[in-house]
């Protein structure tokens, strides 16, 4: 028989018939729910908890030797797949070695999620080994800096961080997750992903398009952007070539050749 705990006392009866988790291993779940297949990360106590939930999940953990190294292979995997590539540090010298593969999903709109183990919540503002602040540190080079400071929204914040990498203009998102937090138990419920609007053209935008296509006597086509699928790629290949119309990539097109 499952021991009921303090904390569990306190909750209402409903919640108790609800398996638990420690945040970090929800962490993990919600991850592997949305989808994710892998993660890049160099190990660190600072998230022990999360590594713990890493060992006997479907998601293959690739051990990484530099957090620069480990954001980059991130940026490259949210670069190939429609999904965000996913890095894992620990804090301080860990986070300020990660900053350079963030930095370039930054500037190539990559989709990628960086989480830093921190120091436990208890200990914040308190100058403790190899505190530093998370949000002064990334906010101007990254797209959202969560921090996890209530261990009950770990599948939230995951589901949050997920859909803001993928949102609008493609880029990072940082999350925080202070040591403590992460090993509290809590209901193992799920947060489902949050739907991501994707880029369209309304019947207006393509009578005009027909319009300016008939009109023009050398009519080029620009494409750019990083969040092609090769699907996409190829059927507006086909297309243009049927058209006989040429195209131009700028340099930051990714996966449509």
């Amino acid at each position: 028989m499952t021991q009921v705990t303090a904390e569990q006392d306190e909750l209402p009866g409903d919640l108790l018939q609800v398996s638990r988790k420690s945040a970090g291993h929800v962490i993990v779940d919600t991850l592997a729910s949305h989808g994710i297949k892998r993660a890049h990360v160099v190990p660190g106590e600072s998230f022990l908890d999360v590594l713990d939930g890493l060992h006997d999940s479907s998601i293959e953990t690739i051990v990484c030797r530099h957090e620069g190294g480990a954001t980059y292979m991130a940026e490259a995997d949210g670069k190939m797949n429609q999904l965000p590539g996913i890095a894992m540090v620990t804090r301080g010298p860990g986070a300020a070695n990660a900053h350079v593969g963030l930095h370039t999903a930054w500037q190539d709109s990559t989709p990628m999620v960086l989480f830093v183990g921190l120091i436990p919540f208890a200990h914040r503002d308190r100058e403790a080994f190899q505190e530093f602040d998370i949000k002064a540190w990334f906010d101007t080079g990254a797209k959202r800096v969560m921090v996890l400071d209530h261990a009950e929204r770990a599948s939230e914040i995951v589901a949050e961080a997920l859909f803001a990498a993928m949102s609008g203009r493609p880029g990072p998102v940082v999350v925080g997750l202070p040591e403590d937090v992460i090993r509290r138990q809590i209901p193992a419920e799920l947060h489902p992903p949050i739907p991501v609007a994707t880029g369209g053209m309304t019947t207006v935008d393509a009578a005009a398009l027909a319009d300016a296509l008939a009109a023009s006597s050398k009519p080029l086509f620009v494409t750019g952007g990083n969040d092609w699928t090769q699907e996409g790629a190829d059927q507006l290949t086909r297309w243009l070539e049927k058209h006989h119309i040429p195209a131009a990539a700028e340099w930051e097109t990714a996966n449509s050749s």
